[in-house]
């Protein structure tokens, strides 16, 4: 095998010599789409590298027997191999040859122009990935505009690296790949510095229209639309003529392009901000281009793309995935006659569904026994003490709220259909009335009406290959029930990123400060390590965060006892709670730390860790430190103390934050976006300037991340927007 292969010395057949990225873009190069040229570094010169510098034998030792549930002890190896990887001796005769064939890239001969290098696309090509029957898709690493010799040589080494990430370790064994017989190809490719560019779907991933090819398209560089932080212009093809059938033009006031220092962002004129971003004949010229690739492989495509100088480059394609039919419940709307249908309330649409049955409104927290199983529960708002309630109601319709509220937050976890915001539904509505909730458009209409709802019909939908969905970054869950922990960790997640308090402490009903009162605080104990160890055992080894309660005094006031024990407030939610709570009075939060070791000890479940909420100094976190750590609880390799950050101080203060000992970050994006903006997110009255996706807000997430991980601290986010918009 040589060390380096031309796009155009390659094929679908090349699987073992390019890995899976490398054959695909040398089969659509030979077959003459519009692809950037380039060049691989062979697997074979990665076998040569890892045995000249004995890594083979590194890599037999540490993986041979590793437990790969032991998450501790698989990034420890993953570690070690990477870093010996990395400290590795590349050949003479490669580094000749890559550069050689870079400067070809470049245009150049053996001797090239410095002022004449360009810049080029490193991307890891493993031999076991985009298989039919394993995608190992966004295991392995990618790195954007490198430009020289000697950074061309670094991001190949970092790229073999990648191959050893602890993810990519655990993927591979589970799909009993060997880590000894698996290599990685580098592709080097020509970057296209693109005016506009973007994704398209040879069928539309949203209906699976197999008719219908849609393209995403924005100005600049395709990490925008990627990265979600923007709107792009949104175009459907007709596949089958060829007809532009819509077009959707969306706003664009920023955009990414390459500086001297990196990407960055930068203003799009103002005379184009509402400019469509490709024009009819050129949606049409790519649309034809993604319907000869999907021909071409014989199955649908996922393509990213992007044009320079007018001309449209394709830079990756990969299967959508395999289609197949299954039965799902519908959620049309569209079944019923509703010209006749009296609309009753009108409200926002969190947590989809339709559901048809008599109202029972809530004023009062004594009244939720009259919530039966069946019943479209009305009222002004939810709290955690409605939880029980939430439970039984088959919907639920609230006057206040937004799609951060309690309510919307709970039903969707529940899988409640949810209509909030209606400002007037506890008036308009009767107790005992008969009314069919369409929480899939925010309706309320009177009587019972058909909407489709108990209809069953066929619908096409995108199965993985593989049992698992292979992520770049690891996928929790949001979690508050310790009833429903069992069916949750059956689905494809990687832990628990947030297990609420509140809802454990809710579902006690009585103050936990009476327990203590009461001399029951051994009783307290048990109750909540009951909840966390359900919790911990269905996740097994995996992670499960607990959140400490986090109940704002008027929250708390509700429980049984909770007037005797709460001062009145008239702003709680920045008023006496989380970790400035602990500090004044540490009572309650040291019975937390009690069932946690009772879990951790007692009962072996060593994957569950604490985050404390709302810290607003560093000081603060200091001292509860020294509570947690008082209280029996260390940080160690198995025990990790994290922070919510949902408070502007926590990202001005993020580094100061790292260095007090924060094993990890929290983003609360719901809090962020309220203390950011200055927006009540349950006001329907302000709810329109409620966007965690506003600019303060993400530049706020971006300087948090890198600000952590310059320290080594992992960053997750827990709030709502991840899940309204991907």
């Amino acid at each position: 095998m040589k060390n380096i292969y031309w796009f155009s010395e390659l094929s679908k057949d090349s699987l073992n010599i390019a890995g899976g990225k490398g054959a695909n873009l040398g089969e659509m190069f030979n077959a003459g789409l519009p692809i950037p040229d380039g060049f691989i570094v062979s697997s074979g010169a990665y076998y040569d590298f890892i045995k000249n510098n004995g890594i083979d034998l590194l890599i037999q030792s540490e993986l041979e027997n590793l437990d790969m549930e032991d998450t501790q002890k698989l990034n420890a190896a993953s570690e070690l191999i990477m870093k010996t990887i990395l400290e590795g001796v590349i050949s003479q005769n490669l580094v000749d040859e890559l550069n050689e064939a870079y400067n070809k890239l470049c245009g150049g001969s053996t001797i090239l122009d410095p002022s004449k290098e360009v810049f080029v696309a490193v991307r890891s090509s493993a031999t076991a990935e985009d298989l039919p029957e394993a995608s190992f898709a966004g295991e392995n690493e990618t790195y954007l505009n490198v430009k020289g010799h000697e950074m061309l040589l670094q991001k190949v080494k970092e790229c073999w690296a990648s191959l050893f990430g602890a993810r990519s370790i655990y993927y591979r064994t589970e799909q009993k790949f060997d880590n000894n017989k698996v290599a990685l190809s580098a592709v080097v490719q020509k970057m296209v510095e693109s005016e506009v560019s973007g994704i398209m779907f040879s069928v539309d991933p949203v209906s699976q229209d197999a008719s219908s090819l849609i393209i995403e398209a924005g100005f600049g560089l395709g990490e925008a639309i990627v990265s979600g932080s923007i709107t792009p212009d949104t175009y459907y093809v007709d596949k089958n003529t060829m007809a532009l059938k819509e077009k959707r033009i969306a706003e664009q006031k920023r955009m990414i392009v390459k500086a001297v220092t990196g990407d960055e962002w930068v203003e799009v004129p103002s005379s184009q901000w509402k400019a469509q971003k490709l024009s009819d004949s050129n949606i049409i010229e790519l649309a034809k281009i993604g319907k000869n690739i999907e021909t071409h492989y014989g199955k649908p495509q996922d393509m990213e793309w992007a044009m320079q100088d007018n001309k449209l480059y394709i830079v990756q394609s990969r299967a959508i995935t395999t289609l197949k039919k299954t039965t799902t419940t519908s959620s049309s709307s569209t079944t019923a006659d509703l010209s006749n249908a009296k609309v009753l309330v009108r409200g926002l649409n969190p947590s989809p569904g339709i559901v048809s049955g008599p109202i029972s409104i809530i004023f009062d927290l004594k009244e939720l026994y009259k919530v039966k199983k069946g019943d479209i529960m009305v009222t002004r708002m939810t709290t955690p003490d409605f939880v029980p309630a939430m439970k039984r109601a088959a919907g639920i319709v609230t006057d206040e709220g937004g799609i951060t509220c309690h309510a919307a937050i709970v039903s969707r976890e529940l899988g409640v259909p949810c209509v909030v915001g209606t400002g007037n539904a506890t008036i308009v509505l009767k107790d005992g009335m008969n009314v069919t909730v369409d929480a899939n458009t925010g309706v309320v209409y009177e009587g019972i009406i058909d909407l489709g709802q108990n209809e069953k019909h066929e619908q096409t939908t995108v199965t993985n290959v593989s049992s698992t969905l292979i992520t770049g970054t690891k996928i929790y869950v949001n979690l508050a029930e310790p009833d429903s922990a069992e069916k949750v960790s059956k689905h494809d997640v990687d832990g628990v990123g947030l297990f609420r308090a509140e809802f454990l402490f809710a579902s006690i009903g009585k103050h936990p400060k009476k327990f203590i009162a009461e001399g029951k605080e051994d009783e307290l104990v048990e109750l909540l390590a009951k909840g966390l160890r359900k919790t911990c055992a269905a996740f097994a080894n995996k992670m499960v965060i607990y959140r400490a309660n986090d109940f704002k005094t008027n929250e708390y006031r509700s429980m049984e006892g909770g007037e005797e024990f709460e001062p009145h407030e008239e702003n709680p939610m920045i008023g006496y709670r989380g970790c400035f709570r602990y500090l004044k009075d540490p009572s309650v939060f040291k019975v937390e730390i009690k069932a946690i070791r009772k879990v951790r000890e007692q009962y072996g479940l060593k994957n569950l860790h604490l985050m404390i909420p709302m810290v607003r100094t560093v000081d603060d976190f200091k001292l509860i430190k020294k509570i947690v750590e008082g209280e029996g609880l260390h940080q160690t390799r198995d025990f990790k103390l994290g922070m919510m950050c949902e408070i502007p101080a926590n990202i001005i203060l993020a580094d100061e934050f790292c260095e007090a000992g924060a094993d990890f970050f929290s983003i609360g994006s719901n809090d962020l976006t309220q203390l950011t903006l200055g927006v009540d997110r349950d006001n329907p009255l302000v709810a329109d300037d409620f966007d965690e996706r506003d600019a303060a807000v993400l530049q706020s997430i971006k300087l948090v991340i890198q600000k952590c991980h310059k320290h080594g601290v992992k960053v997750g986010i827990c709030g709502q927007a991840p899940s309204n918009y991907p």
